[in-house]
């Protein structure tokens, strides 16, 4: 089995560290924080520990997991590693710092991988010596419970070793899909309008966060809503991912974040991480008491469903992937309870095209604009 490395001992890195050495890989998790190594470490022996008590790994399993595991404080340990996986904070600029040193420890041919959700692989692969072998490979959090795994060639990237770490990240369990080098790849791109839309009818005053989140829950079948799940990953992470994605698409509309969602951040109130985001998560907050009123409540899925079907049905007329790709993403990846093509056309494709044309035309925005691909297929 091949030696694996792993950047960054945050919770993404250490997962990632975990699910390669549960699938048997000596690993090298470095770090050069000593307090994030140690954290992970402690963090590790917490989950083993319960995988033992509900009997889905022995005693002796757990403990050889461990094992297998090197927590590294110089990155040259990395020497001898086949793959390695980055996982560190989301700058392209430190991010290629970290990649020009691995360059010249690892193998001439090592994988060298980012597990970015959203920053281009081709700027990671630019200026290094051996560019062919940079790609991105994007687990979510958390990793060893997610099942879905981004796979991202870039413009310069040997598709034998990608379709090589494909099928060896598919030997985990995982399930792979294939994703161009575009701005947040598939679900993140995707599912930009599940929040976007969310908060701008907040804005307008349509709803409040906690009718909003009941219609998407109740009526729509989303394990969460959008202003819950927002508050959950924390504003500071998803808004910066909602620019990003805006601004690496030369500002389309489309993408465009949220202002709200921007002041929330700058003031610090990031969501559960902070006590308090769209809801308030005080031991003594009141429960939110949700307007459950169905014909709202059918409008604002409406809404945010055909928003989010036109970026399905965009994102495979762009190439970005294929259309079982884009189901299996959107249902591996972020829990969606339906694959959105499929939904589009189990409600009427002409049904949605009327939503978000009606929108265009009310707003005269071009955030939505139909995709040519559900246009055609109405």
């Amino acid at each position: 089995m091949i030696k694996v490395g792993v950047v960054g001992a945050g919770a993404m890195g250490s997962g990632i560290a975990q699910v390669a050495a549960q699938s048997g890989h000596q690993v090298v998790l470095f770090d050069q924080e000593v307090d994030a190594l140690q954290n992970s470490r402690s963090a590790l022996v917490k989950v083993l520990n319960r995988l033992v008590e509900k009997s889905k790994l022995t005693e002796e399993e757990a403990v050889s997991i461990q094992a297998r595991i090197r927590y590294a404080e110089d990155l040259r340990e990395m020497a001898g590693c086949e793959l390695v996986i980055e996982a560190i904070v989301e700058n392209l600029d430190v991010k290629k710092m970290v990649f020009q040193r691995l360059e010249e420890i690892i193998p001439e041919d090592a994988m060298l991988t980012s597990n970015t959700s959203s920053l281009s692989i081709a700027s990671l692969a630019a200026g290094l010596k051996y560019p062919q072998r940079v790609f991105g490979i994007h687990f979510f959090n958390p990793a060893p419970l997610m099942p879905l795994v981004e796979i991202i060639p870039a413009i310069s990237s040997d598709m034998e070793m990608v379709q090589a770490a494909r099928s060896l990240v598919d030997s985990w369990g995982k399930t792979t899909v294939l994703a161009k080098d575009t701005p947040g790849f598939i679900v993140n791109r995707i599912a930009r309008p599940f929040y976007a839309e969310a908060v701008k009818m907040l804005d307008e005053g349509v709803a409040d966060a906690a009718t909003i989140d009941w219609a998407m829950k109740t009526l729509g079948g989303f394990k969460m809503g959008p202003f819950e799940l927002m508050d959950l990953i924390g504003h500071d992470v998803n808004y910066v991912v909602s620019e990003t994605v805006w601004t690496q698409m030369y500002f389309d509309p489309r993408y465009r974040p949220s202002l709200t969602q921007k002041r929330m951040m700058e003031a610090g109130l990031l969501g559960r991480k902070t006590g308090r985001g769209f809801y308030s998560y005080a031991a003594d907050a009141p429960a939110p008491s949700p307007n459950e009123n169905e014909e709202l409540g059918q409008y604002i899925l409406q809404r945010i469903l055909a928003m989010l079907i036109n970026e399905a049905y965009d994102a495979v007329f762009l190439g970005i992937a294929s259309e079982r790709d884009v189901e299996l993403a959107m249902t591996k990846g972020v829990n969606y309870p339906k694959g959105l093509i499929g939904w589009g056309k189990e409600i009427g494709l002409a049904n949605v095209l009327s939503t978000l044309d009606a929108l265009h035309q009310r707003f005269g925005d071009d955030r939505y604009r139909a995709s040519a691909l559900l246009r055609d297929q109405a």
